[in-house]
């Protein structure tokens, strides 16, 4: 059969054939049981994306493949993640814009030819549309990379997490935590970050090494005696609402329950004892200011202080000064601090301690993990706002220990990224910020109303009715008002923030399977079987996903985790944009093939983080190429047991010992995949393969070449026909193009809507250790004729004149069924025997 062996062009064509023909498509008549579901993580669409993406999207359409050959009705949905910072920030740059909220939207809004030199205000609504349309070109990108990469995702199930459908699950799931007391708003230290002039959320923090200073400032106590208290962050000082030491503290025990005067500012403060306190910390006794930190949070909760703000949200030192600093000189002092930078305040008020004799000894020099907003640029303050909050068990015991629990239902892939969640429960000191002061994601769906006075009433917020979802309240009105009722006293305002991007996130598996949508839809895939996502983001997604359906459905949204590890750099350095080490995956599936590029990927287990090699890349272009030229070698002899081989008709001992073996690496291979461990189904089926093109083939090349209707011909075309039909099959998950390739040249219908071998297929074979352990007796023979041929440096076809062998009888015996192949493919003209009580040992004699 003449057949082209050749890569070149095959994901464009496959490509096209799968969507042509629906081979991927969910087929949703089926029952709950018969369905395979995957929450498909949704890449955030702000950009490229990068080798990474490919490397854990390789792992889970590999599951899918498995799953889908094993009989199941796969839901493969691909979402995108649309809003959020990142693509805000892409547009901002992109385009040359910034976002005014207090501009008109104008519909006949166009951009300038060129991006101006400063970023050109816009409103709200046309920000959000540019959002939308950049996007937009983002993901058709994406989903051609998808594709070129072979993803075997159903695309009539795609979403984005700011289309009309998911908004309105997400505001829906919303209302529905704010019905049931989940979700609250309230007034309360926030993480902040000044540069996006958002709140930030625990999970969103990173710690960065930053060079600082200690500053050793001089209290006074009321008895005139010196305090010296050693900080950081000198520039807080006016903020400041109490000193605290550890209540063991000897040195401060007779201040407990007395007050100490701030200097600068005079303002008495009160000494109070708490354990977190760190008595070999600098001086052991620690202002507390509103806020320099959590801790200073923690203090200030558990003390009952009272909050004396100065920092506002743009991250300059507020105008007018904190309740307490009254007297002339104290406001004079903060004059000079007010509207400087938090860097610029440091420095003034080092300045005004030192002249006034306040400041004891140099500044003493330090390296201090400071806390940024993950994609921030700048430290994070703590500022006091008003912020939707929802339960996670940071402050609930009981809901904390069952999320705890979820955690321990959840099969984990790796198991031991399982204490990776249990350590992030265990650990949460605060409730869930979702509030955003962001312009481009899912709006918060209430209103609030107004009183004569224009104030608004956030104790009664206004709800929109569940049929309306989703609303926009900056521009929708609630129920019961008109339009014209907006922002006027005795009408209403609505809440001008949006979602944390975590908040729709957290919602996958209810986007995507159409939850209070389509409820037979969500009926079939729901929970889902999978979840496939990074490691670094259990913390986030998986934690929150994990808690939205605890509050929802009291069960988990999945069975499984399958956690990827990182890709890491020639320097062994995570890959990620923010480090700009990166490699676009294109190229790479351009040149090297997309089963090269999933070999590679592939060869990196669950968990595990991964070096980039295109060393590994080229290797999975060499078998990929091999297995093309072994279909077309066995595919040459033409023979009718090709299309329908019949194990039966497989008599010779070398080519049952083959299929034995055979029937072994089904059995790991499945064995892998049904453990989502596909390294070692690949493993152990390349491992066979190259034993099968490099020791079977030529074992059995030449009786293949002989009379079709000998049986020991018959048998090796019929072995030959049913170990590529097998091989093609255990690697269709792996390496889908060049399989369905060579699937095509003599099978109907696509490799991947076939049946995943089994065992079974090959049971009339003798399964036996000595069985499979036949090939490999014949194939060191082989290799050691191979071996004196190189060594005496003549041709492979060079005449062995004599192969004598010794050993024991029943090995010599076991030689015997195949010394015809072993001789043909040696070249071997004759063998001589002599038993001994040694191994058998071969000498050779070439001719």
């Amino acid at each position: 059969m003449a057949v082209p062996a050749s890569l070149e062009g095959i994901e464009k064509v496959w490509s096209q054939v799968w969507e042509q023909n629906g081979t991927y498509r969910f087929d949703r008549s089926v029952t709950r049981d018969e369905v395979y579901s995957i929450d498909t993580p949704p890449p955030t669409v702000s950009g490229a994306l990068h080798v990474g993406h490919v490397f854990s999207y390789t792992h889970a359409d590999a599951v899918a493949r498995f799953q889908r050959m094993r009989g199941r009705a796969v839901f493969y949905p691909m979402g995108w993640d649309d809003n959020g910072l990142p693509t805000e920030r892409r547009v901002q740059n992109y385009y040359g814009v910034r976002c005014d909220p207090s501009l008109p939207y104008d519909p006949g809004y166009t951009l300038p030819a060129e991006p101006p030199s400063r970023p050109q205000p816009i409103s709200r609504r046309n920000f959000v549309e540019l959002c939308r349309n950049l996007t937009e070109l983002d993901e058709q990108a994406f989903e051609a990379l998808w594709r070129h990469l072979g993803l075997s995702v159903d695309w009539s199930l795609t979403y984005a997490t700011i289309d009309d459908r998911s908004r309105a699950i997400s505001q829906r799931a919303f209302l529905r935590n704010l019905a049931r007391g989940e979700a609250y708003l309230a007034d309360a230290p926030t993480l902040w970050d000044v540069t996006f002039r958002t709140a930030v959320a625990q999970a969103e923090l990173e710690d960065r090494e930053r060079q600082g200073n200690y500053y050793r400032l001089t209290f006074h106590s009321a008895t005139g005696d010196k305090i010296y208290v050693e900080t950081t962050r000198p520039e807080l000082l006016p903020a400041c609402v109490a000193l605290v030491a550890h209540p063991d503290d000897a040195r401060y025990q007779h201040l407990f329950g007395s007050t100490a005067v701030t200097p600068l500012f005079g303002v008495p403060v009160p000494v109070r004892a708490h354990p977190l306190a760190q008595p070999d910390k600098g001086s052991g006794i620690a202002m507390i200011c509103t806020f320099g930190d959590l801790t200073d949070v923690l203090w200030w909760r558990e003390l009952a202080l009272p909050t004396r703000p100065v920092m506002g949200r743009d991250g300059r030192l507020l105008s007018e000064p904190p309740p307490g600093v009254v007297s002339a000189d104290a406001v004079a002092a903060y004059r000079m601090l007010a509207g400087l930078t938090a860097f610029s305040a440091k420095a003034k008020i080092v300045e005004l301690l030192r002249a006034a004799g306040e400041l004891e000894t140099e500044p003493r020099p330090t390296t201090q993990a400071v806390k940024f907003y993950e994609k921030g640029d700048k430290p994070l303050e703590i500022v006091t706002t008003r912020q939707w909050y929802v339960r996670n068990g940071g402050r609930d015991t009981e809901l904390r220990a069952a999320l705890v629990r979820r955690g321990r239902e959840l099969t984990w892939s790796p198991e031991f990224m399982h204490s990776r969640y249990e350590n992030w429960v265990e650990g949460l000191s605060g409730d869930w910020i979702i509030s955003r002061q962001r312009f481009f994601g899912v709006p918060i769906p209430v209103w609030y109303p107004l009183d004569d006075s224009g104030e608004p009433d956030h104790e009664h917020p206004i709800l929109p009715e569940d049929t309306a979802l989703p609303v926009d309240p900056s521009s929708d009105a609630p129920p019961g008002y008109q339009e014209s009722q907006r922002n006027q006293p005795g009408g209403f305002m609505a809440d001008p923030d949006v979602m944390d991007t975590w908040a729709t996130s957290s919602l996958t598996p209810e986007i995507a399977g159409g939850w209070s949508v389509d409820d037979d839809l969500f009926a079939r895939v729901f929970p889902m079987d999978l979840r496939p996502q990074a490691h670094e983001i259990i913390r986030t997604w998986l934690f929150a996903t994990v808690l939205r359906s605890h509050q929802e459905f009291s069960r988990l949204p999945w069975n499984t985790a399958l956690l990827s590890g990182w890709i890491l750099d020639p320097d062994r350095k995570k890959m990620s944009k923010s480090k700009g080490n990166t490699v676009t995956p294109m190229a790479l599936l351009e040149e090297y093939g997309s089963d090269a590029v999933r070999y590679w990927a592939v060869s990196g287990r669950p968990g595990t983080d991964t070096a980039f090699d295109t060393g590994q890349m080229k290797i999975g272009r060499r078998l990929a190429i091999k297995i093309l030229n072994a279909t077309k070698f066995v595919l040459r002899f033409g023979s009718p047991t090709l299309l329908a081989p019949q194990v039966a008709q497989v008599t010779e001992p070398l080519d049952r010992s083959m299929l034995a073996r055979l029937a072994s690496v089904v059995g790991s291979a499945t064995a892998g995949f049904t453990q989502y461990d596909y390294t070692r189904s690949l493993e152990c089926t390349e491992q066979f393969f190259w034993s099968f093109c490099d020791d079977y083939l030529e074992l059995v090349k030449e009786r293949a070449y002989g009379e079709p209707d000998d049986p020991a011909v018959r048998s090796a075309h019929t072995a030959l026909a049913l170990a590529l039909h097998t091989l093609l099959r255990l690697f269709a998950p792996l390496l889908p193009f060049v399989t369905e390739e060579a699937w095509s040249w003599w099978q109907e219908g696509s490799v991947h809507r076939a049946a995943w071998p089994t065992r079974q297929e090959l049971a009339s074979t003798d399964d036996s250790a000595e069985s499979g352990e036949l090939l490999g007796l014949a194939a060191d023979l082989l290799a050691a004729i191979r071996r004196a041929k190189s060594e005496a440096k003549q041709s492979m076809r060079v005449p062995v004149a004599q192969l004598t062998l010794r050993g024991r009888a029943p090995d010599l015996a076991t030689f015997a069924l195949v010394s015809r192949d072993v001789r043909a493919a040696g070249v071997v003209r004759e063998v001589n025997t002599a038993e001994a009580d040694t191994p058998l040992t071969p000498e050779i004699t070439l001719g």
